[in-house]
């Protein structure tokens, strides 16, 4: 066994029916709040409850995490994230109905 078998790996599971606010987010993103707002802005995240508090749900965390490496990786402007995010979400949405067809 080489040394980086017995490393121990951590995760946490999540609710996909939580509601998280905006700075549970921004800190499971590990990204300023006023971030969140941008990629809101941008339409890159959809808020789903406004009554006291934005509220995202699960899949926005997924989201966000994705329009940040985007941003970090390919040093996409807000603009540019929105679309590769929409892109990728669409692609994937083709690929599930193809095999469900096949």
């Amino acid at each position: 066994m080489s040394p980086s078998d017995d490393r121990v790996l951590s995760g946490s599971l999540f609710d996909e029916s939580a509601r998280l606010s905006i700075g549970e987010l921004s800190r499971m993103c590990a990204v300023d709040e006023r971030h969140i707002v941008e990629f809101v802005e941008e339409g890159v995240l959809h808020v789903v409850d406004i009554r006291t508090e934005w509220r995202f749900t699960a899949d926005a965390l997924r989201r966000a995490r994705l329009a940040l490496r985007l941003e970090r990786d390919l040093e996409l402007n807000l603009a540019g994230v929105a679309l590769a995010v929409e892109l990728i979400e669409e692609i994937s949405q083709l690929r599930r109905e193809l095999k469900a067809r096949g």
